[in-house]
């Protein structure tokens, strides 16, 4: 691979098994060690603390300054969302709506090499978000910045304009033995 061959890439991490944010924070975590700038937006995320949380906001400002940390996470949303025959709230919409125009400032700016939208095809799959909008970004970004898009049922829109797809498939997982959700894995 050549130099000039070297641009910023659109990667999405879908499907219904477990991993998706934390295949993409471990790419935010090579992204930090090799000097880069590092933005995760949760859309939907807000209600819970989430253990990753500490742990960015510290690697943040290990590898970055208090006021210029290498990498930020916000949560952007309430937490859960109406879905399936429940009229989505106002107010999650409102807060969607808020998200998007961050993230796509974000993208645009060129001041991350590095921007996570996590739970953005949830967004997008509860009519929350126009995928079009979305591309249309995409398609506008600047040559180095790279863009990881996560949630189950990517748009094929989006899937069709990234460069990097990964389908997380479930084989079996510890819920159907009655095990709970364990602190330190899935939060």
């Amino acid at each position: 691979m050549t130099e000039t061959s070297r641009r910023g890439l659109i990667l999405i991490n879908t499907g219904p098994g477990k991993g998706k944010t934390t295949a993409s924070f471990g790419t935010c975590l090579r992204a930090v060690g090799n000097g880069m700038r590092v933005l995760i937006l949760q859309f939907l995320k807000g209600s819970w603390h989430y253990g990753e949380l500490d742990a960015i906001e510290a690697l943040g400002k290990t590898f970055g300054t208090p006021d210029d940390p290498a990498i930020v996470i916000r949560q952007l949303g309430r937490g859960f969302v109406k879905v399936g025959g429940a009229e989505t709230d106002p107010e999650d919409l409102r807060l969607v709506e808020e998200a998007w125009s961050e993230a796509a400032a974000a993208i645009l700016s060129g001041d991350w090499d590095l921007v996570v939208l996590d739970e953005i095809n949830y967004a997008i799959g509860y009519r929350m978000l126009d995928p079009e909008k979305v591309a249309e970004v995409l398609r506008k970004k600047p040559e180095m910045v790279h863009v990881i898009l996560t949630g189950r049922n990517a748009h094929p829109t989006l899937i069709e304009l990234a460069d990097t797809v990964t389908e997380m498939r479930e084989v079996k997982h510890a819920y159907q033995k009655g095990i709970l959700a364990q602190r330190g894995i899935e939060f």
